[in-house]
């Protein structure tokens, strides 16, 4: 385990802090409204760092398990072996930034929406070792065949794009796709050799 908080420090600590927030979240009510994110108040210059501390908890046990355990996955290997420890800082918050912002954009007079979770910055998290790994495969629960990354990739942002239009569940769809954006644009910048890298795996150019 120190082994694996030395290589990737940052990645170590967005975990750990996030494991505790979410938990004393899930028994504070107080803190668990005053962490959420209310675009109605962002849009209007109120309570804006909910933009990041609602990255920061979890709805229930189900939706912070399923979020650490894609963190876990992807995180640790693309600080530890592609990106390095201030750049994936940096690809972490910003992209939870963004991932919030056409949320805020779309649902800045409804005075009822809520938005929680790390799925956003996740999402970027995966995208960007999808730059480095567009072969890998990856296993999703319950789906027993692996499935090319850059596959997956597509099928993600579809969907991802189709549910914000469609879908009538309490999912934020819109973090989920911008933050795979986000994820992609950031990691470019950051490394301008991730694109040489990705079209190297898919056999493309030299």
């Amino acid at each position: 385990m120190l082994e694996i908080i030395n290589a990737a420090p940052v990645a170590s600590a967005i975990f750990a802090i996030t494991l505790v927030l979410s938990l004393l979240a899930f028994y504070n009510e107080d803190l668990y409204h005053r962490m959420l994110l209310q675009p109605y108040d962002v849009y209007r210059g109120k309570r804006v760092y909910t933009v990041i501390t609602s990255g920061l908890i979890h709805k229930d046990w189900g939706h912070l398990f399923f979020n650490m355990l894609s963190f876990f996955f992807f995180a640790f290997p693309l600080e530890i072996n592609y990106i390095g420890h201030w750049q994936f800082g940096v690809l972490y918050v910003v992209s939870l930034i963004l991932s919030d912002m056409p949320s805020v954009v779309k649902h800045k007079d409804d005075i009822w929406y809520r938005s929680l979770g790390a799925s956003g910055a996740i999402s970027a998290v995966i995208f960007s070792f999808i730059l480095f790994n567009p072969l890998t495969k990856l296993y999703i629960m319950f789906i027993p065949i692996g499935i090319y990354a850059i596959i997956f990739g597509v099928l993600y942002l579809i969907y991802s794009a189709y549910a914000s239009k469609n879908s009538h569940d309490a999912i934020n769809h819109d973090a989920h796709f911008f933050g795979a954006i986000s994820g992609i644009v950031i990691t470019i910048i950051l490394n301008h050799q991730a694109i040489n890298i990705f079209l190297q795996q898919l056999g493309i150019g030299g």
